[in-house]
C-alpha cells in the first residue's frame, strides 16, 4: 500500500498517465521511448505499490479499472499542483532557478560551438542561478533522453518523426562523400554511379539522414555510429563514406582524404529539440530564446 510518495512513485505515475493518454502499452512506446515489456514491468510495480490493479490489458484491449479512473484523476490533480508550485517558486523575486540539462550532437563545428558559447553568455547575464549540464550523444540517444525527461533541450540532426517533440531549425551542415589516399578512386577526376557500385561503404546505423544520401549503393562490411570511427575507416583506403565537411577538411589539407567528384554532396539540418508535452521552466524558455537569437545573429 502506498503510504509515502517517493520520486520513483512520481515517475511511475507519469508513465501511467502517458499510457492512458496514448491508449495503451503499445501506443505509448514511442512517447516514452521504451519497450512494451518495460512499460508492463513499470505498471506492475506501480500497481504493487498501490495495492490494486489500475487497468485491464489483453486480447480485449486496454481499459482502466474503476480504481484506475480515480487514480488517473488524482494523479492529474497532483501533477497540476506540482507544476503550479514549480512555476510559482521559480518566478519568485524574478530570478531564474533550477537546472538545465542540454544534449549536444557529436563533433559540432567550431562556429557552432562558438554560437553556443554566445548563447550561454547571454543566459548567464540574466538574473539567474541555474545549474547547466551539457551532454554529448548520438541523435537517437538525445531523442530518447528527451522523451524520458532526462534532457530539457537537445541540438542535433533528428528524425523529426517523434510527435512528442518540437523541432526548431538552427543551421545546416554539409556532408560530402570521401575516400582515403590508398583508395583506387582517390586520383579519379570523374566518377559514375557504376564506378561506385563495387566500392565498400561505411554504414551509419544511427543516421536518420541516410535516405538523403545521394549515394546509397555498393556493399558494406563496415558500420560505425561515431564520426571518428567513420573517419578512421575511410582513412584506411578500404571504404568510402560520408563525413561532415568540417571534420574532413584538416585531413583533406594534408592529402589523406579527398572528396569524390560529382553530385554526391548533401546537407543536414541541425535543430533544437524539446518535449512538447512537458511544461517548460522559465529557465528553459529563456535559454531557448538566447540560443535561437545567437544562431540567428551568426
Amino acid at each position: 500500500m502506498l503510504s509515502q510518495l517517493r520520486d520513483l512513485d512520481l515517475q511511475l505515475l507519469r508513465l501511467f498517465v502517458t499510457v492512458v493518454e496514448s491508449g495503451g502499452f503499445s501506443a505509448a512506446q514511442g512517447e516514452l521511448g521504451i519497450g512494451q515489456s518495460t512499460i508492463s514491468t513499470q505498471m506492475a510495480k506501480l500497481e504493487t505499490r498501490l495495492g490494486f490493479r489500475l487497468c485491464e490489458r489483453g486480447k480485449a484491449g486496454f481499459r482502466l479499472t474503476a480504481k484506475g479512473e480515480q487514480v488517473l484523476a488524482a494523479t492529474r490533480k497532483l501533477f497540476t499542483a506540482i507544476e503550479t508550485f514549480k512555476g510559482e517558486a521559480q518566478g519568485m523575486a524574478d530570478k531564474l532557478l533550477g537546472e538545465l540539462r542540454i544534449g549536444l550532437s557529436e563533433a559540432l563545428p567550431d562556429q557552432v560551438l562558438e554560437r553556443l558559447g554566445v548563447a550561454i553568455g547571454r543566459f548567464r547575464r540574466r538574473n539567474q542561478a541555474v545549474q547547466i549540464e551539457l551532454l554529448s550523444a548520438m541523435p537517437a540517444e538525445l531523442e530518447r533522453r528527451l522523451l524520458q525527461d532526462q534532457l530539457q533541450l537537445a541540438i542535433g540532426y533528428f528524425s523529426g518523426s517523434q510527435t512528442a517533440l518540437d523541432y526548431h531549425p538552427l543551421f545546416d551542415e554539409r556532408q560530402r562523400l570521401y575516400c582515403g589516399r590508398q583508395h583506387p578512386l582517390f586520383a579519379r577526376e570523374t566518377l559514375s554511379v557504376d564506378d561506385l557500385q563495387s566500392c565498400d561503404r561505411v554504414v551509419h546505423p544511427y543516421r536518420f539522414i541516410s535516405a538523403d544520401e545521394p549515394w546509397q549503393g555498393g556493399t558494406s562490411s563496415a558500420r560505425c555510429e561515431q564520426v571518428e570511427g567513420s573517419l578512421a575507416l575511410i582513412l584506411s583506403g578500404a571504404h568510402l563514406g560520408y563525413l561532415p565537411e568540417h571534420i574532413a577538411q584538416p585531413w583533406v589539407a594534408r592529402g589523406s582524404l579527398r572528396a569524390l567528384p560529382g553530385d554526391w554532396d548533401f546537407t543536414v539540418q541541425f535543430r533544437l529539440a524539446s518535449h512538447r508535452g512537458h511544461t517548460p521552466s522559465e529557465a528553459q524558455l529563456a535559454f531557448a530564446d538566447d540560443l535561437l537569437a545567437a544562431f540567428a545573429a551568426g
